[in-house]
């Protein structure tokens, strides 16, 4: 007896202990679970700036070979719509929404305003300047971002509050360290990867010492006008396809209409301001790599990526990110076009990536405070519905209903997101 009591006992406590461990391992994974969960639109906003410095690098060795950038921008956004349209196709086949003329004409203003008006205007400046100096001159991006956000009340701006002035000083810092690369260059920094660079690196372009030398104080200047305006077109296409989620939540299938249209309009824009059959030629060489790379990377998948980010986190968050495509530039352009690192380029990086943490940072504060007020308004919400009477069924009954339409169209959303 004695001995089966013991042994009845050891196996309760091994039951018990198992179910601790249980019970310890499930809350670990729920909380590793939350911890990736809230981690997944900052590590999609790094690993697009990976890709767009990637474009950079190939898109200036393939202009520097005599590429049309209209040609390229029409190649680009054609490889787009192919490898995304089959998965928009089948994936949204049944999500899709109904097409209007207000969504028709969004999608068009977008097409217009990042495949042709912002990638025009960008590779003009990056041909005329170079990779470096064009990510540096497009880190306005954030300033006009969020004051285009403030101006249409995306973004509330309270001074009072901390969150918006480390907004508000992070965006000033970031610009000005975008400035302090651009006006100050100071000395050479050696590296070591870049002191016997050849002379012939990167597939035929000048040395990048010898191209700063041959770009004219004309060209610099238009090559940074160039550059602010497809900043400009950018932010703004931030802001229109915040609006235009709202309307047409099937990412895949709007990625997909914006990169078609895109295409059918830059061919029109390619016309126009070419006028030779031969630019249109393009064979198994780097202008046929950048050209899928720029297509397949950073515009079906990017623009998919960041229509997610942006309807979960906002405008201003996203385009905090850029500055990164700046340093991860230079530090490719270093290896792959030997490109020259001066001391004021570091100083600005500096600047850059304390302007980014600081709005960062104040977005953070933002999101904690929302998620607070939300749980502050259930129980009062719980409140009122368990004081309505029995005549208020009817009531109860139909705002229940509209609850559950609600609740359908954000599990639509959350399965669009998980895609």
């Amino acid at each position: 007896l004695v001995s089966e009591l013991s042994s009845t006992c050891h196996c309760h406590c091994w039951l018990v202990s198992s179910s601790s461990v249980g019970n310890t391992v499930t809350i670990a994974m729920a909380r590793c679970g939350g911890f990736v969960e809230k981690a997944k639109p900052y590590i999609a906003m790094i690993s697009l700036q990976f890709g767009y410095a990637g474009m950079n690098v190939l898109t200036k060795v393939s202009l520097n070979q005599g590429m049309s950038h209209y040609v390229l921008v029409v190649y680009r956004h054609a490889f787009a719509t192919l490898s995304i349209a089959p998965f928009a196709l089948v994936l949204e086949r049944k999500v899709r929404p109904k097409m209007t003329w207000s969504i028709f004409w969004q999608i068009f203003v977008l097409a217009m305003l990042g495949p042709v008006i912002d990638q025009n205007f960008y590779y003009a400046g990056l041909k005329l300047t170079g990779p470096t100096f064009a990510c540096a001159m497009s880190n306005i991006l954030p300033a006009m971002t969020f004051v285009m956000a403030v101006i249409f009340r995306m973004e509330k701006l309270d001074m009072k509050k901390v969150r918006c002035q480390a907004k508000v000083a992070g965006t000033l810092v970031t610009v000005a360290g975008a400035m302090l690369m651009t006006l100050y260059k100071g000395p050479l920094m050696q590296l070591t990867w870049t002191r016997h660079a050849s002379p012939a690196h990167a597939g035929g372009a000048e040395p990048p010492a010898a191209a700063a030398a041959a770009i004219s104080g004309r060209d610099w200047f238009l090559g940074s006008v160039f550059v602010i305006i497809a900043t400009l077109a950018w932010a703004a296409l931030f802001i229109l396809q915040t609006h235009t989620i709202k309307q047409y939540s099937a990412h895949l299938s709007l990625t997909t209409l914006v990169c078609f249209v895109g295409t059918l309009q830059a061919i029109v824009v390619t016309l126009v301001m070419e006028r030779r059959a031969s630019v249109w030629t393009i064979g198994f060489d780097m202008n046929l790599l950048a050209a899928a790379y720029a297509g397949i990377v950073t515009s079906s998948i990017a623009y998919y990526v960041q229509g997610l980010v942006i309807q979960k986190t906002g405008p201003v968050f996203a385009s905090a990110f850029s500055p990164l495509m700046m340093i991860i530039v230079a530090v490719m352009g270093s290896f792959i076009l030997s490109e020259q690192i001066f001391l004021g380029g570091v100083l600005g990086a500096v600047l850059i990536v304390a302007g980014l943490y600081s709005v960062l940072w104040g977005k953070h504060k933002e999101t904690q405070e929302k998620e607070a007020d939300a749980k502050m308004a259930l129980p009062m919400a719980s409140s009122k519905q368990d004081g309505a009477g029995v005549g208020d069924d009817a009531e109860g009954n139909t705002e229940n209903r509209v609850r559950s339409s609600s609740g359908v169209r954000g599990s639509a959303a959350a399965a669009a997101s998980a895609v």
